[in-house]
Order: structure tokens, then sequence, then C-alpha cells
């Protein structure tokens, strides 16, 4: 039966929509892309760590095992995890299921995004959850990661948004000849790290998150990006001072779809 222009037009929209909504719907949220970056600088003795950013979990679904089940195979040194876990209080519990999942043995580093903040998350229960897990939050406090005969300088600032960054404080007591690690939810306060950072000859890799990409793009322009973005979106971006890079997450925020933004997680050498 020869199908009228009508008819074409209508079934290629169809179709189109059709591929939009599986697309944003399902395959961006849940087939995670884990990406690989060696910033060791060519060391032989590497510290492997896996960042996970923007849980906002509101339930332990399959994409959470899954997620779960490949940190446990890669099984790094160490888990960095980069804020917005939880969006409020009485989610903590599903952050403790989700954590019992990973082997205890890795070790769990954590931060604090805007959504624990919007969400009046209890601190101390959170850092106790976190300790019983084999990790611990940093808040403007430093930790220094020694494994494999090497030590590595991981940092934890604030949230940009609702807490108090003080990446002076962080920074204060550190061993500056260390490789230092960055972990700040909201990239907009790169600046702030960048000025810091280069008083003291710091050359940092900053990780954060809070973006989500975009989320919703469009042949790579995000729609919007929440507050605390700045002009960051996802991926690397260098400076003269420190590389950073910005995780597109895991979970979304508003609306439960990605378009152009799928979720990610990152293995990282250092």
């Amino acid at each position: 039966m020869k199908l009228s222009r009508r008819g074409f037009v209508i079934k290629f929209f169809l179709g189109v929509f059709g591929l939009f909504f599986l697309d944003a719907f399902w395959l961006e949220q849940y087939f995670i892309e884990w990406n690989i970056f060696d910033v060791s600088n060519g060391n032989q003795n590497k510290i492997k760590a896996i960042q996970l950013s923007d849980l906002h979990l509101k339930e332990i679904k399959k994409v959470h095992k899954t997620v779960a089940e490949r940190i446990n195979k890669e099984h790094p040194d160490v888990l960095l995890i980069t804020g917005d876990s939880i969006t409020r209080n009485s989610r903590i519990p599903l952050l403790s299921e989700f954590l019992s999942l990973l082997d205890y043995k890795i070790k769990k580093i954590a931060i604090l995004g805007n959504k624990e903040y919007s969400g009046r998350v209890n601190l101390k229960d959170l850092r106790e959850t976190l300790d019983s897990h084999n990790g611990i939050l940093l808040i403007n406090e430093s930790y220094v990661f020694d494994i494999k005969s090497r030590k590595l300088n991981i940092l934890g600032v604030d949230d940009f948004v609702f807490g108090k960054p003080d990446f002076a404080r962080a920074s204060r007591e550190i061993d500056y000849k260390l490789p230092t690690v960055v972990l700040n939810h909201c990239p907009a306060y790169r600046k702030t790290i960048d000025e810091i950072s280069s008083s003291l000859d710091l050359k940092p890799t900053i990780l954060s998150g809070h973006t989500h990409g975009g989320q919703i793009t469009f042949f790579g322009i995000p729609l919007m990006t929440p507050y605390g973005s700045g002009e960051y979106v996802k991926g690397w971006y260098p400076s003269e001072t420190s590389q950073m890079y910005v995780s597109k997450g895991v979970g979304t925020t508003i609306l439960p779809i990605r378009f152009g933004a799928r979720a990610e997680a990152s293995i990282l050498y250092f």
C-alpha cells in the first residue's frame, strides 16, 4: 500500500519521538558511560580511583547495583564521591544500602553537594554512615591517602551554593610536595582554588560534578546548567594551575530524563 505524504510525515515524527523517548528515559540514564583517564604523569606505581557524582538516590535501582558490581570488579584503591548523593535526610539509609553493595575494603571519601544542604541532611548521621562503610566525609578538610608506598593529598571543600567553601583552610596543613586531588562539587569555585593553589605552588587535579553535563542538551549545548556551574558543563578543563574534570554524574534532578548527557562514572589513575 502506497504511503501518503501525510502518513509518512506522521510516522516519521512518531519514530523520532520514540527514539527520543527511548534515549532520554532509558539509554542515557541506565547505561553508564565509564571513562578512563591516566593523570599519573608516568608514575609506575599508580593509585587507582573511581569518581562517582550526583547519585541523587531515591531508591536502589538496577543501575545502582550495576555500578556497584563494576566498582567491585575494578576494585579501585579509593572511591571519590563528589556530592549530591542524597537529597533529603530520610534517604541516609538508602546511601547506606548502596555503600553496603561495595567491597568494605575500598576506601570511600565523600564531600557535600548542594542537595545535602537543601535536604537538611544530618551531617552527624551522614558521617557515621560513611564511617560504618570504611568512608569519611571531608568538609574543608584534607586527608593523606597512603597506599602502595605512595601518598596522595585528597582535599574536600564545602559546597559552593549553600555551604561555606574554604580551600585555604582545607590546604593549610598539607604537604605541598605530594600530588593533590581536590573534591569540589560545584565547578564555579575552581577560580578560587586556582588562585590559592598558585600562591602555594600547587598543581592540583580537581574533580567536580553538579552540572549533570547539562542533563538535556542539543548538539552539545545544554538548555541550562544549575547555579554553581559557572562556565563549565562536562569533561576536562585545564588551566595554568590545575586540571579539572566535571563529571556528568549518575542521577538526575527535576526531570527524570537525560538527553545528550549520558550518565557516567570515571576511573582515574594518579
